[in-house]
């Protein structure tokens, strides 16, 4: 019999003796007891929580060190979801507060977005917002060790925790491992993401995906007719064919001439083993399969590809021993006014994106006609040239400048004025907002920009004209990128959402929707079948251009997406975030390959080297990092090497540190010449009108030691 049937007894009882009043007695002491204890348990629900988490907090801290890192990644979880139940009533919206602010600075160092995002939650109307309804909703999955897991349990069983083992059982998933914990707090599996279900985004990454390059493209046309082979191999390749096929006509050649042979042979031998010394990675990785285009691609014109492929014939073969040189394009006195910076594929144009909704192209061909640049090898840097040219934005005016070196006694200048006809760049305008992004298409003769005011323009680089005004967005548009071919282009938004598009067409092609915050960055695939985003929800994601799905989701970074790169392969991918991360990423089964550590500021660019075996990483910490590809995808991931943190170090080739200039933007050519640009801070820009009559600054130089130019 239950507690509601013998209710209705006693009150039937009561009601056959007679008693009028007894049981309405009975129902209002009924009442006001269920009142009282629920009266009770809602005072005491507060301090439950607190004394909880407190208890399971000081036993994690005071765990043995060997186990402890498991262990600390429970409390973050357990935290947030104590906050959140308190916050869900209203009595206790007070407790709540004390609740986060008491413990918060716990998480601080690994969750401060997270964080940021809670703080704004302050009544039980906040939890039905997107995020903190995904965050309930979801489980997050925690690696765990066999022994690390029994302690936890025996802990919560012997303390009788029932709130935190509530908690733990409704929102995480232990993935409970054998052998040794892992010894590091910090471990990129390990990663809060607000409102992912993991469980799915393994699901996705099982898509199948052919990231192959595209069949009959100029590279692979080259490719087998043995065009990108060095001069050395082309030799020794022929010698062996000559070997082959005249066997008997050697034999009869005469002992002088044979043996004038014999030690050209053994030059050229000796020429090819270098080669390959200099670069090992090329006749290790294998090479890549052929797909086919799964977009129309555009015709490219002859004397264009004549261009393209005698490029590709003298591009330099890079390596851990073989660094490439270096351009580097400055921007002085743009008084925070430059959003963006973009480098067309040779070189030649340099566009900036500014805060007044304009777009400016430098041409660097009749820049030099109007300075002289100063061209130096500094010998710390034996491998890398530096190649300087200083573009000044002085209120739309243009100030050139002929720099002397160190030796020449005085120093010159030219001073062009700001009237239309002598300024050296090429103005553009028509967006209402500021010019966020910007990207050249492949030819160099148009240019994209997209803008705070939604829309992104074409422009076009001969006509110095807007041709198209594309609307489709509803928010500003962070980045836009040109498909590698050229025709399409790909956008990334505020409104979550990146879209492709088609020069032809003033209406988006595909609509990519699935991240659940900003989407900051986009890049295309080598075949450009694919894209990847980058979003503030800390995720990139890998979308099929066809069919508009997401085939991969990338989890692994702390903090915003700043940067992607494509490796030309089409096997991994790179990402950048707001930390100084960067990930490279294995784009089959969107695994981490491993991470990339050095930067200590947000990476705003990268950029792999066109046969792969480099990647450069821009960072706002105002230096360039070289990272060797090959070794880091060669290299096993263990947590030996993570505990020792040597691998990272040898992965990282050379750190090219400038005076003052955050690195805004990165490309490599098709010879295998690093182009970058960069905004000189104003920390390091000296004005001195009083004494010198215009201006004094430190010219920005990629070596430790500057040298300082008086104008």
């Amino acid at each position: 019999m239950d507690e509601k049937q013998l209710i209705q007894f006693v009150e039937l009882y009561l009601k056959k003796k007679g008693f009028k009043g007894g049981e309405l007695d009975l129902s209002n002491l009924l009442q006001q007891h269920q009142y009282n204890h629920l009266h009770q348990e809602s005072d005491s629900a507060p301090a439950r929580y607190h004394d909880s988490y407190s208890k399971l907090r000081s036993w994690t801290y005071n765990s043995l060190d060997f186990y402890k890192h498991d262990l600390l990644r429970v409390l973050y979880p357990v935290f947030i979801h104590c906050f959140m139940d308190l916050i869900a009533n209203q009595q206790h919206v007070q407790h709540a507060r004390n609740f986060f602010n008491t413990f918060r600075k716990d998480h601080e160092m690994m969750h401060l977005k997270d964080l940021q995002l809670l703080d704004g939650v302050k009544s039980p109307a906040h939890l039905k917002m997107e995020f903190t309804r995904s965050l309930r909703q979801s489980k997050l999955n925690i690696k765990m060790c066999l022994y690390s897991y029994e302690l936890l349990l025996q802990y919560l069983h012997k303390t009788k925790s029932t709130t935190i083992l509530g908690l733990i059982n409704e929102h995480i998933n232990f993935k409970v491992t054998t052998g040794q914990p892992s010894t590091i707090t910090d471990d990129v599996d390990f990663v809060m993401l607000i409102g992912s279900t993991q469980d799915t985004d393994s699901q996705i990454n099982l898509k199948e995906v052919h990231l192959g390059l595209l069949e009959d493209s100029l590279e692979d046309r080259l490719d087998k007719a043995g065009g990108l082979l060095s001069d050395s191999e082309k030799t020794d390749v022929k010698n062996k064919e000559v070997e082959k096929e005249e066997p008997n006509k050697k034999r009869s050649i005469e002992g002088g001439k044979q043996g004038a042979t014999t030690k050209k042979s053994k030059k050229d031998k000796a020429a090819a083993a270098t080669a390959k010394a200099a670069r090992p990675e090329a006749s290790v990785v294998p090479t890549a399969p052929r797909v086919k285009p799964e977009l129309a691609l555009p015709i490219i014109p002859t004397e264009v590809e004549h261009s393209i492929l005698e490029d590709l014939r003298n591009r330099v073969q890079l390596s851990s021993v073989a660094l490439p040189s270096v351009n580097f394009y400055t921007f002085i006195n743009a008084h925070n006014g430059v959003n963006s910076a973009s480098i067309s594929h040779d070189g030649s144009l340099v566009a900036a994106g500014f805060s007044d909704s304009s777009l400016k192209i430098w041409d660097m061909a009749k820049l030099g006609q109007q300075e002289d640049s100063c061209e130096f090898t500094y010998h710390r840097f034996s491998c890398v040239v530096f190649s300087l040219k200083v573009i000044m934005v002085l209120n739309s005016s243009m100030v050139s400048v002929v720099l002397q070196g160190e030796n020449d006694s005085t120093p010159t200048e030219q001073v062009i004025q700001s009237n239309v006809d002598k300024r050296p760049y090429t103005l553009y305008t028509g967006h209402s907002g500021p010019v966020y992004s910007a990207s050249f298409s492949p030819l160099g003769d148009f240019i994209l920009s997209s803008s705070a005011d939604s829309t992104v323009r074409l422009w076009s680089t001969k006509l110095n004209a807007n041709l198209v005004c594309y609307k489709g967005h509803n928010y500003p548009v962070w980045d836009v990128q040109f498909s590698p071919f050229g025709h399409y282009f790909a956008t990334a938004s505020h409104d979550r959402t990146a879209r492709i598009w088609s020069m032809d067409k003033v209406q988006p092609l595909r609509i990519m929707a699935g991240h659940l915050s900003d989407v900051d960055c986009v890049q295309w695939h080598s075949n450009s079948n694919y894209i990847a985003t980058g979003s503030s929800d800390k995720t990139v994601r890998m979308w099929d251009v066809e069919s508009g799905e997401c085939v991969r989701v990338f989890i692994g970074h702390r903090s915003m997406i700043s940067s992607l790169a494509m490796s030309p392969d089409g096997r991994y991918m790179a990402s950048g975030d707001e930390d100084g991360s960067i990930i490279l990423w294995d784009l089959s089964n969107g695994q981490i390959v491993t991470p990339l550590t050095g930067h200590t500021s947000c990476v705003w660019s990268l950029a792999f080297s066109c046969e792969g075996s480099l990647l450069a990483s821009g960072s706002a910490d105002s230096t360039v990092k070289l990272w060797d590809v090959t070794t880091s995808t060669k290299a096993p991931k263990t947590l030996e090497s993570k505990s020792s943190g040597s691998v990272n170090k040898l992965r990282s080739l050379k750190t090219l540190p400038t005076k003052s200039t955050p690195v805004y933007s990165l490309r490599f050519s098709r010879r295998n010449l690093l182009f970058a640009a960069g905004v000189l801070s104003k920390t390091a820009l000296y004005l001195d009108q009083a004494f010198l009559g215009n201006a004094s600054w430190i010219l920005n130089v990629m070596s430790p030691r500057v040298p300082f130019w008086d104008i």
